[in-house]
Order: structure tokens, then C-alpha cells, then sequence
């Protein structure tokens, strides 16, 4: 198989026979390739239709969720799915344009692993265009992320690179900047993005809080996955610091100011913070252990090729 199509669905009925078309005209020309539509829960028409494109031609996979689980849920089970050496994500709202596909490809067979699709010129409400551009900011403070929009759907993934990947939370946003971490190599090209038509947005603000949640668990797991002591160890003598500073400060204070130590809430918030101090670098050591057990069967490396 060639090529995989993976498309999360939740609520499209006005935009799938408009999609399937404009995707079969495109991709039939391509080689060899499935359709696989993940149907996240959709509570309008969107099976029925779903139905009918799968039952009409045997390139189209349909799976279906018992309820809404997410975007990245829905796209982790279509990856998994899919037996394409390349695997192409992209919106069942039409603002992806399938047309950009070949454009995908050609610049996949530069040598990278993973081509993102940058949609430079936006068809968004501001609200969306505000909220995307604060999230890239961020990733660009904590992970260095190098593309312009990691946000973007359309992108193109040789097969090898969700070896041992799985998606949680609101991750698949992100896939691109794990890919890199591990030493994939990541390439983007400018694509054509469409103003919505019908249907209604599925993007909200608590999915920017949601996101930046995963965000924070990307940064600490690319920085302290095999050695979490590090930073719960480092923490924990952080707050051995203030302490002590605190206590210093004090016992000056008492000695040269007021004529006695009292145990007033600096005190108090000294031997708090020995305790919880205590505490964090605790919290390292069992993290430590939990790490350990987590890669016994596991390396935390990625291996692109053996020569022999």
C-alpha cells in the first residue's frame, strides 16, 4: 500500500461526499491507497454517509467509535489502521485541500520522514488565529519547535515514524515535535487552506489550556524521561535553599533586631518547605523507579537504519 488517508470525523454530514470526491480525484493518480475515516461519535448524519462511501468502493475503511473520545484518539486508532508506507492526516471540514497531497510527497522524497503542511495564508475566525498563534509561541519557548504550524492537519508521515507512538490528551498536534526529538527529520511546505463552508468549528478555548498541558508533559518528558531525579531532585534542593535562606534570615533578624526568635509564618514556612522539599525528591526517586520499569523492555533511543 502506498499511501494512507486517515480522517477524524465528528459532525461533517454537509462535507463528506464533497471531501471523498476531491480526495478519490486526487489520490487515484498517486498509487495504490486507502480512505480511512474515523467516525469520533458523530451525533448528526455523518455514519449514514460514512456508510454509503465505504459500501460503494473497497478503498474506503470506516471505523466507528462508540462515543466522541477526541481528535487524537480518533487519529491514533485511524495510524494504527493503516498499512500505508505513507500516511497522510488531514480535516473532514474541507479547509484542507487534497490537492496539496502530490506537493506533500515531492517534498517527502527530499529525505525527510515528516512534511507539515503550513497554512500561511489562514481562513480562521481571529479567535482561532489568536489562540494558534499563542500556542505557537509556547512550543516555541519550551520545545523549539522549527515549523510554522504544527497545528495544521494536512501532513505526510512515512509509516516508520508511529513505531511505538501513542497519542493521548490532545497530543496529536504535537506529533511533529515528538518525531523531532526522536531525530526524525521534519520538512514543511505552504499550503492552500479554505474557509470553512458548513458546519461548525470543533475548536475551543479549553483545548489551548488542554494543550498546553501536554505541552509541559512533552518538554519534561524529552528532558527528564530517563533520568527524572534530575529534575524532581533539583526541585526539591531548590526548596532546601529558600529554606535555609529563610532560617539565616530569621535567626539574623532575632539576634540583631528584635532580641528573640519567634516562630512566626517565615518560620513556619521554612520547615514547610524542608518537608516539602523532602517530599519532591522523594517523588524523584519513585519516578526514577516507575522510569526504570517503563524501559525494561523498551530503549530510549530511535534507530534509523543498521548497516551491515
Amino acid at each position: 500500500m502506498d499511501l494512507s488517508i486517515v480522517i477524524p470525523v465528528k459532525n461533517e454530514e454537509e462535507n463528506l461526499e464533497t471531501l471523498y470526491k476531491e480526495l478519490s480525484q486526487t489520490i487515484v493518480k498517486l498509487g495504490s491507497y486507502e480512505i480511512i475515516f474515523v467516525n469520533d461519535g458523530s451525533t448528526d448524519h455523518s455514519l449514514e454517509i460514512l456508510k454509503r462511501i465505504q459500501k460503494k468502493d473497497s478503498h474506503v475503511i470506516l471505523i466507528q467509535f462508540r462515543k466522541s473520545f477526541g481528535q487524537t484518539a480518533a487519529m491514533d486508532a485511524g495510524f494504527k489502521q493503516a498499512q500505508g508506507n505513507v500516511i497522510i492526516p488531514l480535516d473532514a471540514d474541507l479547509q484542507n485541500d487534497p490537492k496539496d497531497i502530490p506537493k506533500l510527497l515531492t517534498k517527502l522524497k527530499e529525505g525527510f520522514d515528516v512534511v507539515s503542511g503550513w497554512r500561511k495564508n489562514r481562513q480562521d475566525s481571529a479567535g482561532k488565529s489568536i489562540s494558534s498563534h499563542i500556542a505557537h509561541l509556547l512550543r516555541q519557548l519550551l520545545i523549539k519547535e522549527e515549523i510554522h504550524d504544527s497545528g495544521c492537519t494536512l501532513k505526510a508521515y512515512k509509516k516508520e515514524c508511529f513505531k511505538d507512538l501513542n497519542l493521548y490528551g490532545e497530543m496529536h498536534r504535537y506529533i511533529p515535535a515528538i518525531l523531532r526529538l526522536k531525530g526524525f527529520k521534519i520538512g514543511e511546505v505552504i499550503v492552500n487552506h479554505r474557509p470553512r463552508k458548513a458546519g461548525k468549528t470543533k475548536y475551543g478555548t479549553t483545548r489551548l489550556v488542554k494543550g498546553f498541558f501536554d505541552l509541559l508533559f512533552i518538554k519534561f518528558w524529552n528532558d527528564y524521561s530517563v533520568r527524572p531525579i534530575h529534575f524532581f531532585g533539583g526541585l526539591g534542593l531548590f526548596q532546601y535553599l529558600v529554606a535555609i535562606l529563610i532560617f539565616i534570615e530569621q535567626v539574623w533578624k532575632a539576634i540583631y533586631v528584635v532580641g528573640k526568635l519567634d516562630l512566626g509564618p517565615l518560620m513556619v514556612l521554612s520547615v514547610l518547605l524542608i518537608i516539602t522539599g523532602t517530599l519532591t525528591i522523594m517523588f524523584g526517586f519513585l519516578a526514577e523507579i516507575m522510569i526504570r520499569e517503563y524501559y525494561k523492555d523498551r530503549v530510549p533511543y530511535s534507530i534509523e537504519e543498521v548497516y551491515k
